[in-house]
């Protein structure tokens, strides 16, 4: 059983050290597992506002949870993000860290003896396990920073007169670094920056078109850049190789490789992930070709899960004075401490344990691979399909193996940025879902947009494990058959867009979904802002009348700063989805929203246009009334007693008033009918003509989804069918061929039977005579 660190310690000193890292890193941890609970209760408070140094200082438990706050605090709005998982073998790296300023203190003569054992050790051992002999080391927190040594190293070699003279020298012959397409981005121009060199002293070769990995160096053109470069008075005088391309995992011929540099007299400097399987017992021909470079870069942190561990560049020279002149080795021995973190950590895994993690990697790889096999429509891309220790994988769709209800007419216009948006989608989603897998989106030059699995960069760091592989396989099969569908939709999509004039396609390549639309309103106005806003409020308002449509499919307004304003996206398909249907909806609820609008717009002039009318027309009633009736009925109690005497016979009619057409209406069908009738109004625009099974969504075939539903489902289709027909005929050929007499014109089901009506109808002269009785 192991003991805990402070009883083992005969330093007080360290004993204290290696408590008070226990206890922050409890802190932390502990306040990393219990900020969910508290991100929704904490606010925002004076403590988050930048303020003057405390003169009385604070105690360590407040520093603390002081860090823990800028660490945590942001996490609720930030979202989802991938935390280093840091195990023993992490603290005893922060435990370096804490030493190495410890130990910094210590006397001179100390100091320099624990320096030189701590950087002979740390050396030896990476020598031996990635079996690079007689090699020194150089520790640098810049993983490009080694290689900007190794290039004054070799500046000062080729070049004699190079420390006295200083770039003068470098005029006459000009030197020339020589790198691969495939490279990482922007490392030759932070050479040419870091060095003082012009920027052409760098030469980037092309990769293989024609034979070989189209991310391999094409070594017979590079030998042809040489040759030029040697008949026009240049040096060459570096060369950059991968051993596993920062894209997609390649190794470049190193062996040839070598051979030329040989020949030319080329530095040969490797670096990439594959490095880190020489290691294993087992390691392929172009990998353990690098053990034969002149130098090579190793990142030992992200592939063993160390935090805050340097950089290793191993290069090979017999001059100590040009290496020191370099800076490659120092005489200052705290500069020496830079391996200290890696010196602990390397001995508290042990050779099987390094040797452990590595392979476990680079199994995880190989079963993604064999998973990827199986699934259709994935494309794999790897080098070596045994031992490759990176996966890139994408999206592809077969248009000659796509299934009915979709063009495959060959591919459309655009189809490659199309299935790029898909597999940045793609990889984005499987981040998010898995986010131990570690897989990210990678853009290549050949191939696209992929995804990318390189567990020996992340899979020590995240703790990633086949559960992860298989949780990751899992998304992919429920993702690639939407992916499938809305890229054999999408141009069915774009014609049937293209038959409605109310609507107009916004081609976007790199939306990943059916696509985008814009609903144009008829504009009677000339008005460019007025038709804008209008454009903006209907698409606006029809976004979310779809958006609350039971449907799988998902509208939004597309990405925050795209191009294209006031438009409606539409997400991925599914592979019963009904383009027509989709479109007519969309087209059908835009003419209701238009109508809608405009007969809210003229409301207000129509009613008060009518108001207008109604008043003149009371008006002229009452003038007629007057006329009619006398002066002497006007006066209120003479009027009373006259009217008693002698009864009026009013021929004046009563009117109603319509707010919806604005206009004046007798009432006499009102008293005829005894009951309240309007206009007959335009009937709704039908959403959809497609028979809809019970519980099926919206724009989906229902012949697709036929075969799930039971035959209960299908008895209550025939019964809801007649309701959803047309009208059954009339009973007889008398009552199909004579229309009804007297019949109202109102359409409403509440109104009374026409005959009723009619025999309570009674005679103008009547009705008069009952009327002035009443009176």
């Amino acid at each position: 059983m192991e003991q805990p660190l402070h009883k083992i310690m005969v330093d007080p000193m360290l004993a204290e050290m290696g408590r008070n890292l226990n206890d922050a890193m409890k802190i932390l941890e502990n306040g990393h597992k219990e900020v969910d609970h508290d991100s929704g209760q904490r606010r925002l408070s004076w403590r988050d506002i930048p303020g003057p140094l405390q003169g009385d200082g604070q105690d360590v438990a407040s520093i603390l949870q002081l860090v823990q706050n800028l660490m945590h605090d942001d996490e609720d709005k930030q979202g989802h993000r991938r935390m280093q998982y840091v195990g023993e073998q992490g603290h005893m790296a922060l435990l370096g860290h804490s030493l190495a300023a410890y130990i910094s203190v210590l006397e001179r003569e100390r100091l320099r003896k624990l320096t030189t054992r701590i950087l002979s050790d740390t050396t030896l051992w990476l020598c031996r396990l990635f079996r690079y002999e007689n090699g020194s080391a150089y520790y640098h927190e810049d993983d490009r920073e080694g290689l900007v040594k190794v290039c004054r190293l070799v500046i000062n070699a080729r070049y004699e007169e190079y420390t006295t003279e200083g770039f003068t020298v470098l005029s006459s012959k000009q030197p020339v670094i020589y790198q691969s397409a495939a490279c990482r981005p922007g490392l030759g121009q932070h050479l040419c920056s870091q060095l003082g060199l012009p920027l052409s002293s760098l030469c980037t070769v092309p990769c293989n078109t024609m034979f070989g990995s189209q991310h391999q160096i094409d070594v017979a053109l590079l030998d042809k850049l040489i040759k030029d470069d040697v008949d026009t008075g240049k040096i060459p005088l570096l060369l950059i190789a991968n051993a596993g391309t920062p894209g997609a995992g390649h190794t470049d011929k190193l062996g040839r490789l070598k051979e030329l540099c040989v020949q030319y007299n080329i530095w040969l400097h490797v670096e990439g992930v594959n490095l880190a399987t020489l290691a294993l017992g087992h390691v392929t021909s172009p990998v353990m070709a690098a053990t034969k470079s002149d130098s090579m870069t190793l990142t030992p942190g992200p592939w063993l899960g160390l935090p805050a561990v340097p950089a290793v560049t191993l290069y090979r020279h017999e001059d100590p004075a040009l290496s020191l002149a370099a800076g490659l080795t120092s005489s200052q021995p705290v500069e020496k401490l830079r391996a200290l973190p890696l010196w602990l950590s390397l001995q508290y895994l042990g050779h099987d344990g390094i040797v452990e993690r590595i392979r476990s990697a680079s199994l995880l790889s190989q079963q993604l691979l064999e998973h990827l096999k199986s699934l259709a429509s994935i494309k794999t891309s790897v080098e070596d399909e045994l031992s490759s220790p990176v996966v890139v994988f994408r999206f592809s769709q077969d248009n000659s193996a796509a299934s009915s209800g979709g063009s495959v007419e060959g591919y459309f216009p655009g189809e490659k940025e199309v299935q790029d948006a898909l597999n940045r989608w793609l990889g984005e989603q499987l981040a998010h879902l898995v986010p131990a897998s570690g897989v990210d989106v990678v853009e290549l030059e050949d191939e696209g947009t992929c995804v990318r699995f390189n567990p020996l960069m992340t899979a020590a760091v995240l703790g990633t494990q086949e559960s992860d592989i298989r949780a990751l396989v899992e998304k992919l099969n429920d993702m690639v058959p939407l992916l499938s569908s809305t890229l054999r939709f999408r141009q069915d999509f774009r014609e049937e867009v293209y038959h409605h004039t109310a609507l107009t396609y916004i081609e976007d390549l790199s939306w990943p979904g059916l696509g985008a639309i814009r609903y144009e309103p008829r504009c009677e106005h000339d008005d460019d802002e007025k038709r804008e806003q209008d454009v903006e409020k209907i698409n606006g308002n029809l976004l979310k009348k779809l958006m609350e449509l039971d449907s799988d499919m998902c509208f939004s307004t597309g990405p925050e700063f795209g191009a294209e304003k006031n438009c409606i996206y539409l997400g991925l398909a599914t592979e019963d989805l009904d383009v027509t249907e989709l479109v007519e909806i969309i087209t059908a609820s835009g003419r209701d929203l238009e109508e809608s609008g405009k007969l809210l717009e003229n409301m207000t002039e129509v009613v008060r246009k009518g108001i207008l009318e109604a008043e003149l027309q009371l008006q002229k009633a009452n003038e007629a009334k007057l006329m009619e009736e006398g002066v002497l009925r006007q006066i209120p109690l003479v009027g009373s007693m006259f009217n008693w005497f002698s009864p009026s016979q009013s021929s004046i009619k009563g009117q109603t008033f319509s707010l919806v057409s604005g206009s004046l209406d007798t009432t006499e069908t009102t008293y005829s009918l005894k009951a309240q009738t309007g206009k007959a109004g335009t009937p709704d625009t039908p959403t959809s003509a497609t028979k809809r099974l019970p519980g099926q969504k919206l724009f989906r075939r229902s012949a697709a989804g036929s075969d799930t539903y039971s035959e209960t489902s299908s008895v209550g289709q025939v019964e809801e069918m007649p309701r959803e027909t047309s009208p059954l005929p009339p009973a007889s050929e008398e009552q199909a061929t004579e229309p009804a007499q007297d019949e109202p014109a109102s359409p409403d089901p509440s109104s009374p039977d026409p005959s009723s009506a009619e025999d309570q109808r009674q005679p103008d002269g009547q009705e008069s005579e009952e009327a002035d009785g009443i009176r």
